[in-house]
């Protein structure tokens, strides 16, 4: 009979005690494997709770980009290009231009590429007497926006006034009593009204919007214009004024650029904050993981050591009560000329065959408590090929070192085995 059949029969026979150290060194493996899988899945949720993150900022950004842009459109323009000797004085305490410049600027501005403005809208307005109804009002003449051609056509921010058309601001219609489809006199010129806007709270109500070319006419101002309003674009940034300057600069030098800044900062502003939040949160929530892993990391450094040592230890006293227990097996066998060196191979195979088999075990059962451990505790199960791990450098790690856990382990019995007098123990039997 050969030592590989005396180890099989007596694990045949003996099965609790190889049953219990193989899940003892299940337990040791298990516990390693399972910390290192916990932390990896851990890892691997933070990256895609980071990138979940980041996609619903982008998200969201673009989303506030283009609120910002439908309600920078209800604002109105925000940038106004004025001659360039126009006192800002005078313009900010009328808020209108007593100095005049071609119309052909809004075409050359608009035909130029620039990117930092757009909707341009021409517009001559100047404070006179309405010699009809003896008033003083606001006279704008506008018409329909200049599109940039180098860029992709959007929707105008106004409605442009139809030639011989008028619309009147809401003190002007209310307090005379005019209803759209009248018509009514202005120095000595038909129109039809086009519009009766709502209250504003501003000059608007006391404004009256008639055709660019007709208000030209009727100021005697032929081809001429006082500003230029336009949209600052989402694309410049928070530096937005100097640049802007300098490009129109570039293209029209005989004006000036003043910047609505009420307007432009709430659009700054709500982009900023909401930008600033987001990257805010990402920053906690990667912060929050990263405290999080060193908790499970110290735990784990603390925790798999002592497991460890506490399956050495049993697996010690497992081997030596296999050893008591063989006492008359291994004295029969010595008495019959089995050498110390097979009863050492006999009992360190076994060793082996324990830590090889606990170990491959472990290995699974440290994987799998891993993973659902993890989906419990997020609802979110990672799968194994997400983990990017060598499992096949894992599971050999495992077998060897529960292998070399259980041989340790099992030396001091092993070695009390190998050094028992035979005829001692025959003799006590």
């Amino acid at each position: 009979m050969t030592i590989w059949s005396l180890l099989i029969r007596e694990i045949m026979h003996r099965k609790l005690n190889f049953a219990l150290a193989v899940l003892t060194v299940v337990v040791a493996s298990g516990s390693l494997i399972g910390s290192v899988a916990l932390l990896r899945i851990h890892d691997v949720r933070t990256d895609q709770i980071l990138e979940q993150k980041e996609a619903d900022l982008q998200q969201s950004t673009a989303r506030l980009n283009d609120e910002t842009r439908k309600a920078m459109l209800k604002l109105g323009f925000n940038i106004v290009i004025l001659p360039k000797d126009q006192n800002l004085s005078d313009w900010y305490a009328e808020d209108y231009a007593s100095k005049y410049m071609p119309e052909e600027y809004v075409h050359k501005l608009a035909d130029s590429g620039i990117v930092t403005v757009r909707h341009f809208l021409p517009s001559l307005q100047q404070k006179i007497e309405w010699p009809e109804q003896k008033r003083k009002i606001i006279l704008m003449g506008a018409r329909g926006e200049v599109p940039n051609l180098h860029k992709n056509p959007v929707k105008p921010m106004i409605e442009p006034i139809p030639p011989e058309t008028i619309s009147l601001g809401y003190e002007l219609h209310r307090s005379m009593g005019i209803k759209v489809g009248d018509n009514v006199s202005l120095m000595g010129k038909e129109f039809t009204v086009h519009a009766c806007h709502k209250e504003r709270g501003n000059k608007d109500d006391i404004t009256a919007w008639i055709y660019l070319a007709e208000a030209q006419e009727l100021l005697d101002k032929p081809s001429q214009i006082n500003a230029i309003l336009a949209l600052e674009c989402l694309c410049v940034g928070e530096e937005a004024l100097p640049k802007i300057r300098q490009d129109i600069a570039a293209i029209l030098p005989g004006t000036q650029v003043v910047e609505r800044g009420s307007r432009a900062l709430v659009r700054a502003e709500t982009r900023i904050k909401v930008a600033e939040q987001g990257r805010m949160l990402i920053e906690k929530e990667k912060k929050d993981r990263q405290v999080l892993r060193s908790e499970r990391e110290q735990l784990a450094s603390i925790l798999t050591p002592v497991v460890v040592t506490a399956c050495a230890v049993w697996i010690a006293v497992l081997g030596l009560t296999n050893v008591r227990a063989r006492r008359e097996e291994i004295g029969i066998l010595r008495a019959i000329g089995v050498g110390t060196r097979k009863i050492l191979v006999m009992f360190l195979s076994r060793h082996v065959l324990v830590g090889a088999l606990g170990g491959a075990i472990g290995f699974v059962a440290g994987v799998w408590s891993a993973v659902y451990f993890n989906a419990a505790r997020e609802g979110t199960r990672i799968g194994l090929t997400k983990m990017d791990l060598s499992w096949a450098g894992l599971l050999v790690l495992s077998v060897v070192g529960a292998a070399a856990l259980a041989v340790i382990a099992g030396w001091i019995p092993t070695m009390i085995a190998t050094r028992q007098d035979p005829a001692d123990v025959l003799r006590e039997e």
